[in-house]
């Protein structure tokens, strides 16, 4: 998933981009997703994670020639980036073995509730005020949710609860975000991540570790590139076009995880999977919306 930032006014031909932007950060991610499911049954997740992050730091650097070069590493807050770099490295273990253990498009379409525990965790963290219809939206939200891990039904299993994790750390690293944002560049936050989960990762390898083969290291190599590419792609995008024209777009990688997941692995979600998603999907949309219309109301 793309971190959403503040946008800036833009004209149709800017919108048009931004929508490609958004595409490209989907299909990004959708074959990462693809990497990480085929990597995670031969490599423990956080080695996974260790080569993702290492991979990624080439293209973090680059984003940062953008935003001031070098002057743009100066930081204050070096603690607060690894409290999010923390938060954000125990997400993306969970959201990576929740490809392992679940078919593809289920993982997908549950993490769509990260909007969801975003919108709710706002209160208490950020102190956001949320009025009754949008408190309404994010019941309806996960209602859907629980259409699709089935609690009490014989198809729940830990998978299920391992994606709802990952939902959930999201939403906590995107708040991070949302603190560090209000003075630090976006590109800054993505490479002190990058660099920090890294280091973080590394701790554990001893634990967890499986020498790859030149072919799997290369798979790996490419992983870190296309989260470079997902986190490169969604900032800009959400620069250059509103939230609530670019924002649904995110929604599309369910799309490619049936998709690559039918064509790869012989998966379809089934009724209830697909049920739960439009509903989580609508709830996310509805709140998109409703946050556009505020903030311009505003």
């Amino acid at each position: 998933m793309a971190i959403q930032c503040d946008t800036v006014p833009a004209g149709r031909d800017r919108v048009g981009l931004g929508i490609v932007y958004m595409l490209a950060s989907v299909l990004a991610l959708a074959l990462l997703n693809v990497l990480v499911k085929l990597l995670s049954a031969r490599y423990p997740v956080i080695e996974i994670a260790f080569f993702r992050s290492v991979f990624a730091l080439g293209p973090a650097l680059l984003a940062l020639t953008t935003s001031g070069g070098v002057a743009s590493l100066r930081t204050r807050r070096f603690g607060s980036h690894l409290t999010r770099a923390s938060i954000g490295l125990v997400a993306m273990l969970l959201m990576f073995w929740s490809y392992h253990l679940l078919p593809l498009a289920d993982a997908v379409a549950i993490g769509f509730s990260a909007p969801l525990f975003l919108t709710a965790l706002s209160v208490p963290l950020l102190g956001e005020k949320v009025g009754p219809v949008r408190w309404g939206a994010v019941l309806v939200g996960f209602s859907g949710v629980l259409v699709m891990v089935r609690p009490g039904g014989a198809v729940l299993d830990f998978g299920a609860l391992v994606a709802v994790g990952a939902a959930l750390g999201y939403a906590l690293a995107v708040i991070a975000v949302r603190q560090l944002g209000r003075t630090e560049h976006p590109n800054t936050i993505v490479f002190y991540f990058t660099l920090n989960t890294g280091a973080l990762s590394a701790l554990a390898l001893p634990w967890a570790w499986t020498t790859p083969t030149p072919s799997d290291l290369g798979l790996m190599a490419l992983s870190g590139l296309l989260g470079g590419a997902v986190q490169y792609c969604g900032t800009h995008a959400y620069t250059l076009g509103p939230a609530a024209v670019i924002g649904p777009f995110n929604y599309s990688a369910i799309l490619w995880a049936t998709l690559f997941g039918y064509l790869i692995w012989g998966d379809l979600p089934d009724r209830w999977v697909i049920l739960g998603a439009a509903v989580v999907i609508a709830s996310g949309l509805f709140i998109v919306f409703r946050e556009t219309r505020r903030g311009k109301a505003g």
